[in-house]
């Protein structure tokens, strides 16, 4: 491994700044320089969860993503952007490794688990010393927001992307006791009909920023169409006898 600094992939779990974990917190306190994804304007909503805990001292990295939602992810002009960005992303992060210093990239929910980071992951841990900080998913939060069980017994659960084709996301949740729909935004409208064609319409749960102070949630059903916030999924219980 070359460089003596050190990279560090941080969950900041779902949003409540109170369900950081205490290796989280510790870690960004300490790091030399905590990097954040954002979109080109914005602040990054992992590092709003952080603010508290950052001083004059921290040295702010910000990646600003050069395209979002603005190009179809499917076309190649998206792609080329998105992986010439993560690897000049990464590149500037080794510049700081190969400085000797320790690097938190903060990821929202878990670095792992659908985050940003793991493309800067895959692009420097064979290079450099790295570790990994578990967070608390969105889901796991919106489900306990929400007070909802998700799985019990042999239920087989199914988190599924709304960006998917809407006919595979109907047979998806066809063949599926329970689901969690993630990457919700302008997907809400096909999101409905895939459920209602697959009679689950009545069971989903709309969440929107749980565990955050401005949380809130409402049947699917009864909620209008429109993009959704990034901070939004869709549960879908299983454990029958609980519905």
């Amino acid at each position: 491994m070359s460089g003596s600094g050190k990279l560090i992939g941080v969950g900041t779990g779902p949003g409540d700044p109170e369900l950081l974990t205490v290796k989280a917190v510790k870690t960004i306190e300490t790091a030399d320089v905590v990097a954040y994804f954002a979109k080109q304007g914005r602040a990054g909503n992992g590092k709003a969860i952080v603010e508290h805990l950052l001083t004059s001292d921290t040295t702010l990295l910000p990646l600003y993503y050069p395209v979002t939602t603005e190009i179809d992810k499917n076309e190649a002009a998206y792609r080329s952007q998105i992986t010439a960005f993560y690897d000049q992303s990464a590149a500037i992060v080794a510049g700081h490794l190969d400085a000797g210093r320790t690097v938190a990239v903060l990821s929202e929910g878990d670095p792992l688990f659908y985050g940003s980071y793991m493309h800067l992951h895959v692009r420097l841990a064979d290079r450099y010393p790295t570790q990994v900080i578990p967070g608390i998913t969105a889901m796991s939060g919106c489900w306990s927001v929400a007070g909802i069980p998700i799985v019990q017994g042999d239920d087989v659960l199914s988190v599924l992307p709304g960006t998917m084709a809407e006919a595979e996301l109907q047979r998806r949740l066809v063949d599926t006791q329970a689901a969690v729909i993630m990457k919700v935004g302008r997907n809400l409208p096909k999101i409905r009909r895939a459920l209602a064609a697959s009679g689950r319409l009545s069971e989903a749960v709309y969440v929107e920023r749980g565990t955050m102070a401005n949380a809130a949630m409402v049947k699917l059903a009864d909620r209008p169409d429109g993009d959704a916030p990034y901070f939004s999924l869709v549960l879908v219980p299983g454990w029958e006898s609980n519905r």
